[in-house]
C-alpha cells in the first residue's frame, strides 16, 4: 500500500497485549469461553497457575482490557498472510512512512478532518487497522476519554504510532499497539464503536474476510471509517444495496442504506488503468502487496453493512495511486 509507486502506507507491528479475548466462532476447535487472560510464565510452572491467572485478572486494571488477542488465531493468520520480513525491511518501511507522506498526508489533510470529525464525541473504543505510523490518529485521539487498539502486522511501526499517539494527546495508557493483520482481528465480538482503515485494503490478502472482521468487531450502530486508493476508471458508477430497499438511515449513524455513487472527478482514467495494469505486479512486489487496481469501494459496498457513503476525489501528490475513494459505513 503506496502512495507513491513503491511506498506502501499502512503496515506496522508491535508486542502483544497479555490480555486475551476469544472471537465467537462456529468452529468446534475453538474455545467459545469469555475473556480470558494470560499471566506470563515466569510467573508460576506449577499446578498453581490458574489460581494466579484467575487473581491478575481481577486485580490488574487496564484501561484496554477489551482488546484482549487471541493469540492462536491472529498469530497463526499473521505468519500465513504477512510472514515475518527482514528487520531492515521493516525498519525501511516504517522509517520511509515516517518521512516520505508529508506531501500526501498535507493534500488530504482536509477530506480526514472531514471524515473523522464524526468520531468525535460519539466513539470511546476504536480500532485501527493497518495503523502505520499513526498519522491518523491527530484527528481522532486527542483526548482521555477514547481508547485506541492499533493493529498492524510490521513489527517497526510501534514506536512511531507511539509518538504519534502522544503528540496527539492520547494517554499512553489509552493506546495499544497490536501485532495483527487485518483477516483476523483479536478483539472481541462488538468491541468498538468505530473502525478506522486508511490506505489498507489495497494490500490485506483477503479485503471480504478482512471487511467481515470489520463488521464482527463493530458494536451494533458502530461506523467504519476509511480512505483508500483504487483502480483508475474512465467512467462513473453506482452501486445499490439489497439490504434495504426502503432508503431508511442507519442511526446513530446516518448512512443512507440504499444507494450511493462515487466516480473520478470526471477525470478521465483509461491511460491512467493502463498504466495501473502494467505496474500491478512490480507494485506488490515492492510494496509488501499493495495493489493498484483492486475495486474496493465494490468491495465495501458488497460486504453487508446496513449503509455506506461513499466519496470520490483524485490526490495529485499520490501518483498513479491518485484514484481515492473515502467514507463510512454502518454496521
Amino acid at each position: 500500500m503506496i502512495l507513491n509507486s513503491w511506498l506502501q502506507p499502512l503496515t506496522s507491528a508491535a508486542k502483544v497485549t497479555s490480555l486475551v479475548a476469544v472471537r465467537s466462532d462456529s468452529s468446534p476447535s475453538r474455545s467459545s469461553s469469555p475473556v480470558q487472560s494470560l499471566t506470563p510464565s515466569l510467573l508460576c510452572s506449577c499446578g498453581r497457575r490458574h489460581l494466579i491467572q484467575a487473581c491478575a485478572t481481577s486485580l490488574i486494571p487496564s484501561a484496554l482490557s477489551l482488546a484482549t488477542p487471541l493469540l492462536s488465531d491472529s498469530t497463526a493468520m499473521l505468519n500465513r498472510v504477512h510472514p515475518p520480513r527482514p528487520d531492515w525491511y521493516e525498519e525501511f518501511y516504517a522509517r520511509v512512512l515516517a518521512k516520505g507522506m508529508e506531501a500526501y498526508e498535507a493534500e488530504i489533510a482536509g477530506y480526514k478532518s472531514q471524515l473523522f470529525s464524526n468520531l468525535r464525541g460519539k466513539a470511546k473504543k476504536v480500532l485501527e487497522i493497518g495503523i502505520g505510523t499513526g498519522p491518523n490518529l491527530k484527528y481522532y485521539a486527542n483526548g482521555t476519554d477514547i481508547e485506541v487498539f492499533g493493529i498492524d502486522p510490521n513489527m517497526k511501526m510501534e514506536k512511531y504510532a507511539t509518538a504519534a499517539a502522544v503528540a496527539s494527546g492520547l494517554p499512553l495508557t489509552n493506546f495499544k499497539f497490536i501485532h495483527a493483520v487485518g483477516e483476523a482481528l483479536p478483539l472481541s465480538d462488538a468491541a468498538v464503536d468505530a473502525v478506522v482503515g486508511t490506505l489498507v485494503l489495497c494490500s490485506v490478502k483477503g479485503v471480504d474476510a478482512a471487511l467481515k472482521e470489520v463488521k464482527r468487531v463493530l458494536k451494533p450502530g458502530g461506523i467504519y471509517l476509511f480512505v483508500e486508493h483504487v483502480a483508475g476508471r474512465g467512467i462513473s458508477r453506482s452501486f445499490t444495496s439489497s439490504r434495504n430497499r426502503n432508503n431508511v438511515f442507519c442511526s446513530p449513524c446516518g448512512v443512507s442504506s440504499m444507494c450511493f455513487i462515487y466516480e473520478y472527478c470526471g477525470a478521465d482514467g483509461t491511460v491512467l488503468r493502463f498504466l495501473q495494469n502494467v505496474l500491478d505486479p512490480l507494485q506488490q512486489a515492492v510494496s509488501d502487496g499493495c495493489h493498484l487496481t483492486r475495486e474496493t469501494g465494490k468491495y465495501i459496498s458488497e460486504a453487508g453493512f446496513s449503509g455506506v457513503n461513499i466519496s470520490s476525489t483524485l490526490v495529485r501528490n499520490a501518483s498513479v495511486v491518485s484514484p481515492h475513494i473515502y467514507g463510512i459505513a454502518c454496521k
